[in-house]
């Protein structure tokens, strides 16, 4: 369940202008929010790489639960994806600045999922939820 509720958090991060549409005084929250953004997605993207090898290390729930796996592995997936957009700057700072050719390539992927952004922050909302009512269904995790 903090799978989901986590991937459905930063969801929202990572998609402002639906919270905005929602509700008019999130803008503050939002510029609060706004000079963590980049370790939060640090902890993200880390996070869901975590959620993607503790997904192949236990491949043994497709046999058992393969819906929960499969949810899993998605809402992973996106976590890391997310969580790479909003830390990249960051990431680029911390572990990239003396490797030229790979800071290079970090920005270019960036900059192919960046339109991608405000449909992958909605997917990882339908996710999250997904996540949350699988992990009742299926107890699993």
């Amino acid at each position: 369940m903090i799978w989901g509720i986590t991937l459905i958090l930063l969801s929202i991060v990572a998609v402002p202008s639906l919270l905005l549409s929602k509700k008019p005084n999130a803008e503050e929250l939002l510029e609060k929010i706004e000079p963590y953004q980049g370790w939060i997605g640090i902890v993200f993207c880390f996070w869901g790489v975590w959620g993607i090898i503790s997904a192949i290390l236990n491949l043994g729930w497709l046999t058992s639960a393969p819906v929960w796996w499969i949810t899993f592995l998605a809402g992973n997936i996106v976590s890391a994806g997310l969580g790479f957009m909003l830390g990249s700057g960051l990431i680029n700072k911390l572990f990239l600045s003396n490797r030229q050719d790979a800071r290079a390539k970090a920005e270019e992927l960036r900059q192919k999922i960046a339109p991608k952004q405000g449909k992958l922050g909605i997917l990882g909302i339908f996710i999250g939820s997904w996540m949350i009512v699988a992990s009742f269904l299926y107890s699993v995790a």
